[in-house]
């Protein structure tokens, strides 16, 4: 059994990435390292066959040692069927996530903060939530001057009228 190593090498880099992307908090990257891992498993499968060999039909001439293994070629088909079934259904949730909280990332609950404070291992300045609008291209005031409640549509319509509303509207008549 000859052993390629560029696919060996290609397999823990691909084994290495995906485990290091599975330990992100951003479900995107998760999706991605999800596929590499499964990309490494589909090697590592190949690489179990062994040579290339003839095709397992029985022929009372060949000897045994001259077919191909199919017990690799049938789990690497599972593999992929495995895989994808995986990833659609990470998609889902990355999907549903994003429909629903506008974010990518996972939030940690109070089971994990407790599990975090024994251990020692929660750090109150690197593990602090985030403000929800990071994003300094937003503009936090209409044309007029008053502060939107939602800058990503414009000016808020069921907003009440801070109290130059009359003044404003002779304003736009003139």
């Amino acid at each position: 059994m000859t052993i390629n190593l560029t696919l060996l090498v290609l397999m823990g880099a691909l084994f290495a990435i995906g485990i290091y992307l599975l330990l992100e908090r951003s479900l995107t990257r998760v999706l991605l390292g999800i596929i590499l891992i499964s990309n490494a498993v589909n090697l590592l499968l190949l690489q179990t066959a062994g040579r290339a060999g003839l095709a397992p039909l029985y022929d009372p001439e060949i000897p045994a040692e001259d077919y191909l293994d199919p017990l690799p070629q049938a789990l690497l088909l599972t593999a992929i069927v495995i895989a994808f079934a995986l990833v659609s259904f990470m998609l889902a949730l990355i999907y549903r996530s994003w429909v629903l909280a506008r974010q990518d990332e996972l939030a940690d609950d109070e089971e994990d903060r407790r599990v975090a404070s024994y251990a020692g291992a929660y750090d109150a300045e690197e593990d602090a939530s985030a403000e929800d609008e990071t994003t300094e291209f937003a503009d936090e005031t209409d044309a007029v001057g008053r502060p939107m409640l939602n800058p990503r549509r414009g000016a808020d319509e069921d907003a009440p009228d801070p109290g130059n509303g009359p003044a404003i509207a002779e304003q736009g008549e003139r």
